[in-house]
């Protein structure tokens, strides 16, 4: 038995055909679709980049206890959990974050591993004289920076780190035909933004723009004129073609290797990505619609042999690491939340009620599929609030003594193996851009979630199903005094 994941990051679910998108050209998730089950209501878990991976290895959720940062001692990873018992588990990736600070322990759970640097603002080539050091002291800016002299270096699509992401997750999958026991994580960074792609990808999208070329857009509410909000919105369709085209690659040597017989194939993301719905751009500064938390998802499993229908049964990331796990006949750690999707896949049986998500600090979130509900914190300050940890490092640096002089021991939490962790404050966490409101949505009635509902009795019933999965998730205490409960 093989498996293979190919996992993108940030990409949006409505503008791909086989979720009714109708503009962007993504021939390839559709001929996806016809080779797999389809998912129409897997949700999100933990944000964003790395609480989502955390997630993938652990099967469980992060963001009750800890926001950014690399994986536990305490933490069960499902590559390692592979590795261990004889099969092989192989990551290639362009994800810069894995080799920062706050990812630093993930690619090292699986067997071997291979990176591709050159994506985003990833630290990758010196040029002191573009002044990145001396002239961009903020991360943020940094990260621009950095990004431009790297481009410089990414000059035909041959040498981007997408193509060469699948290029070598391709020549592992050659080399490896005719041995079993394997699975292989290809993972690009793209389409996150920057949504750099060369020419050829652009012209896909012809469209009225004059101003200098733009493909960042910034963590904020909509502010530009008509013409480079369209612009941003082609620069994303652009890479999502490219992504669409590489994920082709893939599904071609599926075909040419035969391996649909006795290999899994999953196709995901961490989480979507506004292109002005909302009237946001991106993710975080706002709540997590259903345009970021409702995501794509497809499974082929050779065992059911399922192809060309959708399946409505509520799914989450956690559960991804269970239904491999189980795939390979290896059963999942008592620690694990999430569930094997295998019965889910041949027939649409439920593995869940609901679906918990959010972000560490934001709104925490419910669905049942029928309803969502954000439950925002009281205070106005955001208090109280702790990161739960023994592994005290942001994305890019470590925790400042300034954060870590309020520290005390926690109790074991019912995953860390009666390990105690720190208990760190976070202090005021105000990064969001209006304020949060508790705020109940209807789908059936109200899918773009516009409306909020007010209906005492469904907010009655969606409070007690929170309350019912922190509990089930071991919540810290004062979340739920965070947010009024």
């Amino acid at each position: 038995m093989k498996a293979i994941m190919v996992m993108f990051d940030s990409l949006n679910r409505r503008m791909l055909q086989p979720y009714g998108g109708d503009w962007a050209q993504t021939p390839n998730f559709q001929r996806l679709s016809q080779r797999a089950a389809t998912f129409d209501n897997a949700f999100i878990g933990s944000m964003p980049c790395m609480p989502a991976r955390r997630e993938l290895h652990t099967g469980r959720y992060n963001f009750l206890h800890r926001s950014w940062g690399p994986l536990e001692p305490f933490d069960d990873s499902m590559p390692q959990l592979l590795d261990e018992n004889g099969v092989h588990s192989h990551i290639v990736t362009d994800h810069q974050h894995y080799w920062e600070d706050g990812g630093a322990t993930y690619h090292s759970r699986y067997t071997t591993h291979e990176f591709v640097r050159g994506q985003e603002g990833d630290a990758w080539i010196g040029d002191v004289a573009a002044g990145v050091v001396t002239d961009a002291p903020n991360p943020h800016f940094r990260t621009r920076f950095q990004d431009q002299v790297n481009r410089r270096f990414l000059t035909e699509e041959s040498l981007m780190p997408q193509a060469r992401t699948f290029r070598q997750g391709i020549d592992f999958m050659r080399r490896n035909r005719a041995a079993d026991n394997w699975y292989l994580q290809i993972e690009t960074f793209d389409p996150h933004e920057p949504f750099f792609t060369q020419p050829g990808w652009k012209e896909l999208y012809p469209h009225e723009y004059a101003g200098e070329p733009m493909d960042w857009p910034p963590y904020a509410p909509v502010s530009e004129p008509p013409a480079l909000v369209e612009h941003y919105r082609a620069q994303y369709a652009a890479l999502l073609s490219m992504c669409d085209h590489y994920l082709g690659t893939v599904l071609d040597t599926m075909d040419e290797l035969d391996l649909w017989q006795d290999t899994m194939l999953i196709v995901n993301t961490d989480h979507g990505f506004l292109l002005g719905e909302h009237d946001w751009w991106a993710k975080m500064r706002m709540p997590w619609y259903n345009e970021l938390a409702n995501i794509p998802l497809f499974i082929w499993d050779p065992r059911a042999a399922v192809a060309g229908e959708h399946r409505s049964s509520l799914v989450q990331t956690i559960d991804l690491p269970a239904t491999l796990l189980d795939y390979f006949g290896i059963a999942p750690t008592t620690d694990m939340q999430g569930q094997p999707l295998g019965q889910t896949i041949a027939d649409d049986s439920p593995v869940r009620e609901v679906a918990l998500y959010g972000v560490h600090g934001g709104h925490v979130n419910i669905t049942d599929g029928s309803h969502v509900y954000m439950r925002a914190p009281e205070d106005a300050d955001n208090q109280p609030l702790f990161n739960y940890t023994l592994m005290t490092t942001h994305m890019r640096h470590p925790f400042p003594p300034s954060e870590l002089r309020g520290m005390s021991l926690a109790e074991p939490f019912h995953f860390t193996k009666d390990c105690q962790t720190l208990k760190i404050p976070s202090g005021s966490q105000r990064f969001w851009g209006d304020e949060l409101h508790t705020t109940l949505y209807d789908l059936a009635a109200d899918p773009g979630q516009l409306q909020p509902l007010q209906d005492a009795t469904v907010e009655a019933r969606m409070t007690e199903a929170l309350v019912a999965a922190m509990r089930a998730s071991d919540a810290p205490a004062e979340q739920y005094e965070r947010l009024g409960l």
